[in-house]
């Protein structure tokens, strides 16, 4: 801790931002005064229903919203917002008409393009048009293995502008990890490109393609990325490229099914590292007010501005950027390795670009940190004004790297909320400072709190990350699970009618929030809980460690720690090695923190986001199956950790 923050507003967004306007229209509509943003937030959760028609107004939705903002609001699994109300989904993404950018891509060093708002509205017209010809409609899902395409937006707003359900992956996914994905929800339509770039190799997944169609049994939409789309799609028995498609059609008016509120929109998936992915079902409703919120509100984004975020088609930050578009922001996507040709890669992009929100993933700020990049020093990143951060909780030297060597006036928001509601419980605030390590805050609208085991609201120590009021971007259901036993168990099991994230947090006398891990994943030796991000913040500080993994290991009718290095090419763990990262744990963390065993391993399996999977280990370690290693990017590495010698004495 500091008694300085990193970053403090400006005297002009206090008074000027988005946020700072929210605040006074909300006051001066309900006769009451904010002082803060902590006020704000207060009367936010208080009063929902007046909340939510706020931002509604304040998001300028296309819609109706009816007489009623939220029916049966003390009950989480009862409570409706805009019961009576029906909207569109892609016809609030694409309000904007004319010549200006709205979507640029990069792909590696190979492909670039742009597209204007009028481009990008004349390609799902006749999307739209060929979708309904294949007799795409209401609740029919639209499936697609797509790299973060121009053309993967465009099939989806075209999907969602019919009322149909979207879901995507990425193309690395492996055969199995697609079916175990799209096999549960049979889709009418299956997008697939023809390859993709990576590290400057070309990826060719017309096999995977072939075998993927044969299952599913659904038509399939090639699209030319990187490979022969059209030799791919001849060798299907159901199968056209998208040049193709859009050559039959000519541009028309866009028509918008408006549905209700509540009317699926997507279905994203668990990480399935512990069995078959779950398919979580997202409403249009819910998932346009919330990413209205977050984008206008605590981002500031303002039409026209420049909106990053690396990610891929199958994390669930794709479905949160894509909504940029319905505050009038451009969007700006990548695919691809972030570091080729080199680390700059994405600093030359925003520079080029003038990015006014560049996202990405803790670990992509470690990498580059690592790696010695400064882009403070080699890039004019005069427009960028927000970084975010998730994926796995930022260390405190992760802050410290982006004010030292990325750009010391931006406003770095660490943010943290899921697949699960397609969105953040806590992130950035532009009304607050930035302290080195902590989350701003809670969300507006969300009664987010942490509870000790016993439900009870704890301050100053660790305990359950908790929502305890319903809120729009709540799942609508689970797929494949008629009586919602699932959906209960997955979120309400713990607590009674409050939903139970499953991450390990702190508040912090800012009022801000630490994520110390997944809840699952803490550890427990001795009886003490131990989040593992207190031990990767204190191992990843160390040049000689590039990555780490920990897990609590059964041992002697207790818990002991177990931490897995992954060093730089050509070093070994040695004894002195293991007393610097003892040392490092023991001052910076605490005594308790110091794993009993330190284990040197060429690999560390994760997901194909970029999450270590801790639980996937902990199987391996205790001699149990991992029942789906497709999820993961690396599968192989698990191999390593299988019947290790040293973790038996």
């Amino acid at each position: 801790m500091t008694d300085k923050p990193l970053w403090e507003p400006s005297a002009d967004t206090l008074e000027n931002s988005p946020m700072a306007r929210f605040m006074k229209a909300c006051g001066a509509r309900h006769g009451r005064h904010f002082a803060s943003y902590d006020d704000l937030h207060a009367w936010s959760v208080a009063e929902r229903a007046d909340f939510w028609n706020a931002v509604w107004e304040d998001g300028g939705v296309i819609g109706e919203r009816g007489g009623v903002a939220l029916e049966n609001g003390e009950s989480m699994l009862q409570a409706r917002f805009f019961p009576e109300g029906t909207l569109n989904f892609a016809e609030n993404l694409l309000k904007i008409a004319g010549a200006g950018d709205a979507l640029v891509f990069r792909g590696e060093d190979k492909v670039s393009c742009r597209w204007s708002w009028d481009e990008l509205r004349a390609r799902v017209s006749k999307l739209q048009q060929a979708f309904a010809a294949m007799g795409v409609g209401e609740g029919d899902r639209v499936a697609a293995m797509m790299p973060n395409l121009p053309e993967t937006i465009a099939c989806m707003l075209a999907a969602a502008s019919l009322g149909a359900i979207w879901s995507s992956c990425s193309p690395d996914f492996g055969e199995q990890g697609v079916l175990d994905r799209f096999g549960q929800i049979e889709p009418k339509l299956f997008v697939a490109c023809d390859g993709y770039w990576y590290a400057g190799r070309l990826q060719d997944v017309s096999e995977k393609v072939r075998a993927v169609a044969g299952k599913l049994g659904a038509p399939v939409l090639v699209v030319h990325y990187a490979g022969d789309a059209e030799a791919l799609a001849a060798s299907l028995p159901d199968g056209r490229t998208l040049d193709a498609v859009l050559a039959a059609y000519e541009e028309k008016p866009l028509a918008f099914r408006r549905l209700p509120f509540r009317h699926p929109l997507y279905i994203l998936f668990s990480s399935g590292t512990t069995g078959v992915p779950k398919c979580i079902v997202h409403s249009a409703g819910g998932t346009l007010l919330q990413h209205l919120k977050e984008h206008r509100l605590h981002c500031g984004l303002v039409p026209g501005e420049r909106l990053f975020y690396f990610t891929t088609c199958g994390w669930m930050m794709w479905n949160w950027l894509v909504s940029g578009l319905a505050v009038g922001a451009t969007l700006c996507l990548y695919d691809g390795s972030p570091f080729h040709p080199d680390g700059n890669v994405l600093f030359d992009y925003a520079e080029a670009e003038t990015f006014a929100v560049f996202g990405t993933s803790a670990k992509y700020i470690d990498a580059v940190r690592k790696g010695g990049f400064t882009p403070r020093t080699t890039h004019d990143l005069s427009h960028l004004r927000l970084v975010t951060s998730t994926g796995s909780p930022l260390s405190p030297e992760g802050f410290d790297f982006v004010y030292e060597g990325i750009k010391p006036d931006v406003q770095l928001a660490s943010i943290s909320g899921g697949t699960d509601i397609v969105s953040c419980f806590v992130l950035g605030i532009p009304l607050k400072p930035v302290w080195r390590g902590e989350i701003q805050g809670p969300g507006l609208g969300l009664a987010v709190d942490v509870w000790d085991e016993e439900g009870r609201p704890v301050r100053g120590e660790k305990g359950e990350l908790v929502c305890a009021k319903a809120f729009p971007s709540m799942p609508v259901m689970f797929w494949n699970d008629p009586d919602g036993a699932k959906y209960r168990a997955a979120y309400f099991e713990r607590f009674d009618n409050v939903w139970c994230h499953g991450d390990f947090a702190e508040w912090t006398e800012h009022g801000g929030i630490v994520i110390h891990g997944r809840s699952d994943a803490t550890l427990n030796p001795g009886g003490v809980r131990i989040g593992t991000a207190e031990i990767y913040n204190q191992v990843e500080q160390l040049e000689e460690v590039a990555e780490a993994l920990c897990i609590g290991q059964e041992w002697d009718d207790d818990v002991r720690i177990v931490l897995f290095v992954r060093l730089p090419a050509g070093k070994v763990l040695d004894e002195a090695l293991e007393k610097t990262i003892r040392t490092k744990i023991r001052t910076g963390a605490s005594p308790r923190h110091v794993p009993a065993k330190i284990v040197q391993v060429a690999d560390i399996p994760r997901t194909k986001s970029g999450k270590i999977v801790e639980l996937a280990v902990r199987e391996v370690v205790h001699g149990r199956p991992v029942k789906n290693k497709e999820a993961l990017a690396n599968p192989e590495a698990l191999d390593l950790f299988a019947d290790l010698a040293v973790l038996k004495s």
